[in-house]
């Protein structure tokens, strides 16, 4: 399976780089195996039905990249050196691995200061990345770090702009309840509280579901066979109020929605072990065509990067033809595309 299969051309300004404003304003790419309408997030009211239950991840982002100084002595004088910090995997404690920018100039043992009372130690730098150890116990760190963190964007956003201080409410869902995610859960954008106060309202049931979702998201697929690609594993959570609300709607002939892809892997790994039950542990399952979904019967999702394991994701939802299909449409209809952009509502039994 060639990654040139999952593929395309997109123009640079159909990448977006603020979201839609309000949130249910952005636009919605209604897709089945047969049909595409072009609509608004608002218009899910039309597709939904009563009796359909969407599943949310109410992970909660946390603002993982910190602007710091490294400090050197030279000829006699202390000299300081600008350093990029961004959080990538939790080792447990306070220690964290981290991606450094610019990595070549930091040395091991060396301390990188963000503010006089909030630090980190170099303790080992290893395969592109560097384990840091923060001066603050867990519970000091997560305050200090809403303090002086930034929220860690995209790669093609932070190219075309810095994050600021609007991205702490844009790049975060209204219901984010649990911190640890290193990037936000994209489709979750579009809900504001007005548009779930309607869709209760006809009968569409929500269930919670929390996957953390990791820094590998945005890790390039480098491998030309894409099933020798390896997932970084990202914690979730599903308790027994969401397991008992997803078989009952099944039970009724209710739709199972994912809002989000990480909303779907995170349902599609229990289902794993041939048994739907409350979970909690890492997932790094790698879904691409060929996979046989067993619990989600429809997705909302944003448009994902060319060449990506998300691609891989929504091809095996739909079909890779089709997807590439609906891609082309998107893109003529000038889509806003990626995290910040607009979505899609993908049901492979019909709308």
């Amino acid at each position: 399976m060639d990654i040139s299969n999952f593929d395309f051309d997109l123009p640079n300004d159909l990448i977006a780089v603020r979201p839609a404003s309000p949130r249910s304003s952005a636009r919605l790419l209604v897709a089945s195996k047969d049909e595409i309408m072009d609509s608004q997030i608002t218009d899910l009211l039309k597709f939904l039905r009563s009796g359909d239950r969407l599943v949310f991840n109410d992970t909660r982002v946390i603002p993982a990249r910190l602007i710091g100084h490294r400090y050197r002595t030279s000829a006699g004088e202390i000299v300081s050196a600008k350093v990029s910090v961004t959080l990538f995997e939790s080792q447990g404690g306070n220690e964290w691995k981290t991606f450094i920018k610019p990595l070549k100039r930091v040395r091991t043992g060396e301390v990188i200061v963000f503010t006089d009372q909030f630090s980190a130690e170099i303790r080992e730098i290893k395969e592109g990345f560097a384990l840091l150890k923060f001066n603050m116990s867990s519970e000091t760190f997560n305050v200090e770090l809403s303090k002086v963190g930034e929220m860690p964007l995209p790669p093609y956003i932070v190219s075309k702009r810095p994050a600021d201080n609007f991205d702490k409410i844009d790049y975060q869902s209204v219901f984010a309840r649990y911190s640890g995610a290193l990037a936000a859960p994209t489709a979750s954008l579009h809900f504001d509280k007005g548009l779930l106060t309607k869709l209760r309202r006809q009968g569409i049931k929500f269930s919670f579901v929390t996957l953390h979702v990791g820094g590998g998201t945005f890790a390039p697929v480098r491998e030309s066979d894409v099933r020798k690609h390896k997932i970084h594993s990202e914690w979730g959570y599903v308790d027994g109020q969401a397991v008992s609300e997803i078989m009952e709607t099944k039970e009724m002939g209710g739709r199972i929605i994912a809002v989000g892809t990480t909303a779907l892997r995170l349902l599609e790994t229990i289902m794993q072990d041939g048994e739907f039950r409350p979970w909690h542990g890492q997932t790094d399952i790698f879904i691409m065509p060929g996979f046989e979904f067993q619990i989600t019967d429809a997705l909302i999702t944003n448009f994902h990067l060319p060449r990506s394991t998300l691609m891989m994701l929504i091809s095996a939802f739909l079909g890779r033809e089709r997807i590439m299909a609906i891609y082309q449409h998107a893109i003529c209809q000038r889509y806003r595309f990626f995290s910040y952009g607009d979505a899609c509502l993908l049901t492979p039994g019909g709308l």
